[in-house]
C-alpha cells in the first residue's frame, strides 16, 4: 500500500490557487487511476482507492485546512501501519521553486510551510518523501499568504500546467520504482532560487483556522 497525499485548502474559493498545487496533482492521479471510484470521507480527507501498475494506492485530499494537514496524514499512517520513509508521498506547493519545476526529496524541514509543519508534528519525524511543485517566486513586497492563496497568472499557468502532469508522472514512478528512481528521473538540475527568509506564520492566512474549527461540509 502506498498513500499519496496532496495538500491544499478545501472550498471553491481556493480552487486553482497556488497553495492547492498538491490537490491538482492528486486530481490528475485520480483521473488516471481511480476515475470510476467515488470519493469517500476517510481520514479527514476525500479518499480515492486506486492502483498504479497493480500497486494499491490511496489518494488523499485533506478536508481540514492547510495548517491541520497532519490530522489526515497521521491517521492514515497509523491505520495502515506505514513506514513513512517508504510508503508515504506528500505533494505540496513550493514558492522557492520557479513555476514549471518539481523536486522530490526524502525528507527535510518544512521551509515555513504550515502543512508540512503540521505533518511533521503528527508523525514525529520529517523523514517522509515530499514532492514539491514550484509556484514561485514570490514578487518582492508581496505578502506571502496573499501570494500563495492567489491564482496563477496566465503566464504562470502556461508553465505550471505541464508540471502538474510531470508531478503525477513522478508520483507514479515513486509508487512503482521507489523514491531513488523517481528522484533520478524527475529532479531537474539545480535552478536559481530566492533565498529563504526566516519562516513566517502570517496571521492573515485563512489556512490558520483555529484547531477547534470544524472542516467544511
Amino acid at each position: 500500500m502506498r498513500v499519496v497525499v496532496g495538500l491544499g485548502n478545501p472550498g471553491r474559493e481556493y480552487d486553482k490557487t497556488r497553495h492547492n498545487a498538491g490537490f491538482m496533482v492528486v486530481d490528475r492521479l485520480v483521473d488516471r487511476h481511480a476515475r470510476a471510484v467515488p470519493a469517500r470521507a476517510r481520514f479527514n480527507a476525500a479518499a480515492f482507492d486506486g492502483r498504479i501498475a497493480g500497486e494499491p494506492c490511496l489518494f488523499l485530499k485533506p478536508t481540514t485546512y492547510m495548517n491541520r494537514s497532519g490530522l489526515c496524514v497521521g491517521e492514515a499512517v497509523r491505520f495502515f501501519k506505514l513506514n513513512p520513509a517508504q510508503e508515504l508521498l506528500v505533494i505540496v506547493d513550493e514558492i522557492y521553486l520557479p513555476c514549471g519545476t518539481i523536486r522530490l526529496r526524502p525528507g527535510g524541514g518544512s521551509g515555513g510551510h504550515n502543512g508540512l509543519e503540521d505533518i511533521g508534528r503528527a508523525l514525529g519525524t520529517d523523514a517522509y518523501p515530499r514532492l514539491r511543485v514550484g509556484v514561485g517566486p514570490k514578487p518582492p513586497g508581496y505578502d506571502q499568504s496573499n501570494f500563495v492563496l492567489g491564482r496563477f497568472t496566465d503566464l504562470e499557468w502556461a508553465a505550471v500546467a505541464p508540471s502538474i502532469d510531470k508531478a503525477a508522472d513522478a508520483a507514479e514512478c515513486f509508487v512503482t520504482k521507489g523514491l531513488d528512481a523517481a528522484m533520478n528521473a524527475f529532479n531537474a538540475p539545480d535552478v536559481p532560487r530566492p533565498a529563504r527568509p526566516k519562516p513566517e506564520r502570517p496571521e492573515s492566512d485563512p489556512a490558520r483556522i483555529p484547531p477547534e474549527a470544524p472542516p467544511p461540509a
